[in-house]
């Protein structure tokens, strides 16, 4: 299902695009997420594209940082009526007849897959008696998760007297009007669990007196969502699956996409965290169970951050209580074990394939991050069994 979902979702935007009798199909960077060569891609993109010169529709292309380098956008033979900018700053004047103002598209692509610098002064200035559109790929002014591109601030793209800047780069839709618009409209499809939320394409229209009236369109097959189930105080596995049941009822009712991919976080102090944490399989079984109960929801993952009760607070005497705060004080804490577990990992890296070697991130920040939490993950899930063991012996006794 995911791995055909983006292809849908491009198929969609050419279906809305005949279906509304737009002008023009605006494409502002990464069509393509990196060095792509497939040809059978290649082929789809230009099937798609050609429905649209068939109807007369244009359509604008720019690559941004992740196609900067791609030999397809660089190979392809694009249909006609398709304009791929390239590292220079153009501009397309589009006559529409008789009493109608013309249309200029301003764009420039990334010659480079980086742009420390703004790009905006190498635009040309805006064309008077004209609607000018400008695209640019652009991290504005940074956001997370994205690295900085191209920067400039909106105050910036306002002040060139451009009606309307169609933006790409972030992966979450925003917009701004304010005499012209800004948008920036995200992605059609996300493509995993970082890229949650619904997703869409921005419908525009603006008059010859400049005014842009702005639709957001769903497009998304599959839509992302994190889920959260507080089980604090919960003692009955039956209750646990009940809040399942309720928390996916209500994922399902907020999304709009016609599936849903959902990861499930666990959170709460309740006597069922050893529990949870032993048996996360059959935690996930049940969790498939009440997803498929839902209707068009699938689980892609669980995160189990709960506790035992009295794990903070309250002293207790449960020796495993007093393991554990030992384990997360005088052991995860501490500069020995950050750095013997560092090395660890940084012999692991070294053994695996170039494409797997950002397994605990890209930098040193991120593979610290991602190593504290493996750490207190594993240590979590070993006092899990320990807590079990201990369980079944005093059974026994």
């Amino acid at each position: 299902m995911i791995g055909s979902a983006t292809r849908q979702a491009f198929t969609a935007i050419i279906d809305l695009c005949l279906d509304e009798r737009v002008d023009a199909l605006l494409i502002a960077g990464d069509l393509y997420d990196g060095d792509q060569t497939s040809m059978k891609t290649a082929r789809f993109l230009a099937g798609e594209l050609g429905r649209l010169a068939k109807a007369g529709i244009h359509t604008f292309i720019i690559r941004g940082n992740h196609d900067a380098l791609s030999r397809i956008s660089k190979e392809l033979v694009l249909p006609d009526l398709v304009k791929l900018f390239g590292g220079r700053p153009e501009h397309v004047l589009i006559d529409r007849g008789p009493g109608e103002k013309p249309v200029a598209i301003h764009g420039l692509s990334f010659a480079q897959p980086v742009a420390p610098e703004s790009l905006l002064p190498k635009y040309r200035p805006a064309i008077p008696d004209t609607i000018n559109i400008g695209m640019m790929h652009t991290s504005l002014g940074g956001a997370e998760g994205h690295d900085v591109y191209a920067p400039c601030s909106p105050a910036d793209l306002m002040a060139t007297g451009f009606d309307y800047w169609a933006l790409g780069h972030i992966h979450k839709r925003s917009s701004i009007e304010n005499g012209g618009a800004i948008v920036m409209p995200g992605m059609p499809q996300g493509r995993d669990i970082n890229e949650d939320g619904p997703k869409s394409v921005t419908l525009v229209s603006i008059d010859d007196d400049g005014t842009v009236s702005l639709e957001e369109r769903p497009t998304s097959l599959a839509e992302f969502a994190r889920v959260g189930i507080n089980a604090e105080g919960m003692t009955e596995w039956s209750e646990l699956a009940g809040a399942i049941s309720q928390a996916l009822g209500e994922a399902r009712r907020n999304s709009a996409s016609p599936e849903l991919v959902v990861r499930l976080a666990f959170s709460g102090a309740t006597p069922l965290a050893w529990r949870m944490r032993r048996d996360a399989d059959l935690l996930m079984a049940e969790a498939e169970e009440r997803a498929a109960q839902t209707g068009a929801t699938w689980i892609e993952k669980l995160d189990i951050s709960c506790t035992p009760p009295n794990t903070h607070g309250v002293p207790s005497t449960d020796p495993l209580h007093e393991l554990r705060a030992l384990i997360g004080t005088a052991i995860l804490g501490s500069d020995g074990y950050e750095t013997a577990f560092a090395n660890i990992a940084t012999s692991l890296q070294t053994q695996l394939p170039a494409d797997l070697r950002d397994l605990f991130g890209t930098d040193e920040v991120e593979a610290r991050v991602a190593l504290s939490r493996l750490a207190r993950e594993g240590a979590d899930d070993v006092l899990a069994r320990l807590q079990t063991g201990s369980a079944s012996a005093s059974e026994t006794t």
